[in-house]
């Protein structure tokens, strides 16, 4: 596809809207749990696993699912991808029993692993020139902004008028366009690499190690951080990936090129994206506890009262893109999260007896546009320099960084938040807990700036693949007007 090809920008909404989808799907069902145990019968402690499934197999299994777009051939992933989205959507709306629809989940999170990276590998095999490939990394991270907020606003009145079922059933139809769609504005691209192997050793590694990490991160709030299964499963994550990394340095063809893992930018921008997907998270899931067990706002007003953060994350993409553009994702990285931070300092002042004007909008006003400069300054930080052949992989471990740091997030957030819960008043008892559960947010964002301007920071020697990118000041002319020269990937294995 061409420079000059209108049907880059058709291509682009439409991975946008699969981008939307994953992100959508990881928290819709927020809302609509209390529906969701009620009809099934879920306990208070199984319910939380019908978010819980669809992370573990979402985080755990990205960067197989990368690697393997990467090789198959990142289009054909990712109708294969969409293909199990829709069908296991079907499924978790038809689910008849509380176990059918959290496998179902898990099987969803398998598909929405396939996916994400295909499609935002896709996105970088579509977009050569560099300006415009920024342009749409912002509208790629605005939708993904957008869809981690939005759940709040389309789970509501879908749960209200329809039933918990059209959460799910809302994907089918959507997956269906999209596979009609995808053979005519999409083309196939695949590595160039001679070795096509998956690297077993290093993909069982690997995804081992991250599914215990989320697991224990997810199963944290109930079973303690300190027990004997949480610090258990995080050394034996520590371990595995330890043992990932000595494979992938002898591997003839690894999963993943230590020189992504070496690159300043790659390392330093997946961080960020930790930090902001588990400020994400944890503050939409706080958000969402007060709005509707202090407030006692309905699903429905509540997620209307709340538009105004997912439309700031649009604005915060679209003024991000341009600062990026002209000083770099490191200012802009840092500054989205000072954003973030400053909007969950605001909330954490919330009252009992607190209303929307007053006590909400202030804080979404500053969180919405934050998140979304933050979202393309990670994007284009953490695929910066990285070559086609490896965009895959890329895109998987910077998927993952989100989806592992919403997790951790929640968490961190629930366990805050049950900490600092209690007394006799019912209302003030949550709001306290709710309180603290924000000013976790403000821990976690606030930790985002450091990282940010000491691993995005100009100068130094670079890793190999990660190029002489001044990250500090205005980009190099790659980033600008200049004539596009594509990464030529035997000058990125360097």
């Amino acid at each position: 596809m061409t420079a000059t090809d209108p049907r880059r920008w058709y291509a682009l909404a439409l991975l946008c809207v699969a981008g939307f989808m994953v992100i959508l799907d990881a928290q819709i069902v927020l809302l609509a749990l209390p529906s969701v145990a009620d009809g099934l019968g879920l306990s208070a402690d199984g319910a939380p696993w019908v978010m819980s499934a669809y992370l573990l197999s979402f985080g755990g299994l990205l960067l197989l699912g990368g690697r393997t777009a990467d090789l198959l051939g990142r289009r054909r992933v990712f109708m294969a991808g969409t293909l199990l989205f829709g069908l296991s959507s079907l499924l978790c709306g038809l689910a008849w029993t509380a176990g059918v629809l959290v496998a179902a989940r898990a099987v969803q999170g398998v598909s929405a692993a396939l996916m994400a990276p295909s499609a935002l590998s896709l996105l970088v095999s579509t977009f050569e020139e560099d300006r415009e490939r920024n342009k749409a990394l912002a509208v790629w991270s605005g939708s993904g902004g957008f869809g981690a907020t939005a759940a709040l606003l389309i789970g509501g009145p879908l749960t209200d008028a329809f039933g918990w079922e059209w959460v799910f059933f809302l994907n089918v139809p959507v997956a269906a366009a999209q596979l009609a769609l995808t053979p005519l504005l999409l083309r196939e691209s695949r590595t160039r690499s001679r070795a096509r192997s998956y690297d077993p050793a290093g993909a069982l590694a690997v995804t081992a190690a991250l599914v215990a990490c989320v697991y224990a991160v997810v199963d944290a709030p109930r079973a303690g951080w300190l027990s004997a299964r949480t610090t258990g499963l995080l050394v034996a994550s520590v371990l595995l990936a330890a043992v990932f990394v000595r494979i992938e340095a002898r591997a003839a063809a690894p999963l993943v090129p230590l020189r992504l893992l070496r690159a300043r930018t790659v390392s330093g921008g997946n961080l960020v994206v930790f930090l902001l997907g588990a400020s994400a998270f944890g503050m939409s899931y706080t958000l969402s506890g007060y709005g509707q067990g202090v407030l006692g706002y309905s699903p429905l007003r509540f997620g209307l009262c709340n538009v105004v953060m997912p439309v700031g994350a649009v604005v915060g993409s679209s003024v991000g893109q341009a600062l990026v553009t002209r000083l770099g994702p490191r200012p802009v990285a840092a500054g989205g999260l000072v954003l973030v931070g400053a909007g969950s300092a605001l909330l954490a002042r919330v009252p009992a007896d607190g209303g929307f004007l007053r006590d909400l909008l202030p804080g979404l006003l500053l969180f919405g546009p934050g998140l979304g400069a933050c979202a393309v300054a990670r994007a284009v930080a953490a695929l910066t320099g990285v070559s086609e052949e490896d965009s895959g992989v890329a895109s998987g471990i910077n998927t993952a960084a989100f989806q592992i740091g919403g997790a951790f997030g929640v968490a961190v957030v629930t366990s805050v938040a049950l900490s600092r819960t209690g007394g006799p008043d019912p209302l003030a008892a949550l709001t306290a807990g709710y309180r603290a559960g924000f000013g976790a947010c403000v821990v976690l964002a606030a930790t985002g700036p450091a990282c940010a301007l000491l691993l995005l920071r100009p100068g130094g020697k670079h890793g190999p693949g990660e190029g002489r990118h001044d990250l500090g000041g205005r980009l190099p002319r790659r980033f600008g007007a200049a004539p596009n020269r594509s990464i030529d990937p035997r000058r990125a294995r360097r």
